[in-house]
């Protein structure tokens, strides 16, 4: 018998500024309704520009008052990895949360709370770790210090498909920096960044060092992105949405740090072995719904082995179950929102329309409630098609042919992405010249989508800038100041 439930009331939310819960300023709040029950599971504050000024303000006085970075490393790492204890005692709640907001499996949420904790605690250790550098070869008379100090404020604006594992690769690592935050989550899953508020007070993290303000992007997100007295933004979400931010953070010049879309592609050569690849590439593209910057959107695939891949991708995809996210075993949930859903389905009739070939899904699925569409996959795909070349963000997988490595190479780079890629040969060789030569942030040799809190992730060309996570992440977050320390007197010689 299934365990998890559709609430029978909606969970009540507040803003979370200054260390405690409060509503919005005008007493307004929106609604969210599960994708996957159509049942309304949550009522949000919905802030205007002052909530976000209150935050912003609180967030820039307690970091001006130093109570934060002044701690030692030593406590800082205690406090952050609180947090990372909390989120694994409470992450069949958090996990419930976030499939009744986003629509994906239960069994997925779930493990994404344990990869959330474990970011924490890697976090932890870096707060331990931040040291700047001596130079004492400039002189005999002159010491030279590089000191790192925290940026300041840092703005956070995260999407919807992974809210509490997609601030936990920003939050902490700023706290380990010793920033002060705010936070805007999507206002599709906003429930977990929420009560991650509560959570980090109970950690023992002091008041005002972390603000979490609901509402839109605007005005929520462009005031933060805009204010002067917010020194870094860290967004992740679609590429457009970077460039407006980029746009709108110029008044000040605040340091902006941006992980952004992909259309990541798999490629294989003849010598792969295919029966062992077949699951990777199938978890590629469905994972998540498809609704994933790290999908694996595109198979290039050597022409002489393209149609026994292509029969064994179909048998392995018609295995994947699909429906009510709450259901253990379900692989494949309920698409986030509508817009989401037609555009998906655009996407599909555009393949269509341009000469692609659908062997498999292409369809909604029939259902009582909730927006549901099938595992889909496209042959006869060429570049130029707007399914081979644009993130759709959903469950739809192109597979294209290449005949030389240098039209692989090429097809993989036609895009005005850069985040991740796969590679699959038995040849060290031919993996190894992939890997120098393909436009990617990430390129996985033999696997898909394996990542550690110690390994950077972020992307190249249009999919981004800066990097989150590994042992440099906190660097983000900091600047170096130069200090120049001479000793004995200064000779007025200048002018004689």
């Amino acid at each position: 018998m299934n365990k998890y439930k559709v609430p029978s009331k909606p969970h009540i939310y507040q803003n979370f500024i200054n260390g405690h819960y409060k509503n919005s300023s005008g007493n307004e709040t929106f609604e969210r309704e599960s994708p996957g029950h159509g049942a309304i599971i949550g009522q949000y504050p919905l802030s205007n520009k002052k909530d976000t000024e209150e935050a912003i303000a609180v967030a820039k006085k307690t970091f001006k008052s130093d109570e934060w970075f002044s701690l030692t490393g030593v406590d800082r790492e205690k406090i952050i990895r609180n947090v990372a204890a909390i989120i694994r005692e409470r992450a069949e709640e958090l996990a419930l949360i976030e499939t009744l907001e986003s629509g994906k499996p239960i069994s997925q949420a779930i493990d994404e709370m344990e990869w959330a904790a474990g970011i924490w605690d890697y976090a932890a250790t870096l707060a331990r770790h931040i040291a700047g550098d001596v130079n004492t070869n400039v002189g005999r008379d002159m010491t030279a210090m590089m000191q790192k100090v925290p940026v300041g404020v840092v703005g956070m604006i995260t999407p919807w498909n992974f809210p509490l594992l997609i601030i936990s690769q920003k939050l902490p690592i700023s706290l380990a920096a010793g920033c002060t935050a705010v936070i805007k989550p999507s206002e599709m899953t906003p429930g977990t960044t929420l009560l991650l508020g509560g959570m980090l007070k109970e950690a023992g993290l002091p008041d005002g060092v972390v603000n979490i303000v609901a509402g839109y992007g605007d005005p929520v997100g462009m005031t933060l992105a805009e204010s002067n007295d917010v020194d870094m933004i860290s967004f992740t979400g679609s590429t457009a949405v970077g460039k407006h931010i980029v746009r709108a953070s110029a008044g000040n010049l605040k340091k902006v740090e941006l992980e952004l879309g992909g259309k990541n592609p798999q490629i294989i050569f003849p010598d792969a072995d295919i029966d062992a690849l077949i699951d990777a590439v199938v978890f590629g593209i469905y994972f998540n719904m498809g609704e994933c910057c790290n999908s694996g959107s595109r198979i290039i695939i050597h022409e002489d082995i393209a149609a026994g891949f292509e029969a064994k991708v179909i048998a392995h995809a018609k295995k994947v179950k699909v429906g009510d996210p709450l259901d253990p075993t379900v692989k494949v949930g309920a698409i986030i929102n509508k817009n989401q859903f037609d555009k998906i389905m655009n996407y599909i009739e555009s393949g269509i329309a341009q000469g692609a070939k659908v062997t498999l899904g292409g369809k909604a699925l029939e259902s009582d409630c909730g927006a549901f569409i099938e595992p889909t996959i496209f042959s006869d795909v060429t570049p130029e098609m707007d399914i081979a070349s644009e993130e759709i963000f959903g469950p739809v997988l192109s597979i294209l042919t290449f005949k030389t490595t240098q039209e692989a190479i090429e097809i993989a780079n036609g895009t005005d992405f850069g985040l991740s890629a796969g590679v699959w040969t038995k040849d060290i060789d031919t993996a190894m010249y992939m890997t120098r030569n393909i436009d990617a942030g990430t390129v996985w040799v033999n696997n898909w989508m394996s990542g550690y809190p110690e390994i950077p992730f972020g992307g190249m060309k249009q999919s981004g800038l800066g990097r989150e996570l590994g042992p440099h992440a906190v660097d983000e977050f900091m600047e170096t100041k130069s200090v120049l320390i001479k000793m004995g007197a200064t000779p007025g010689d200048w002018v004689r």
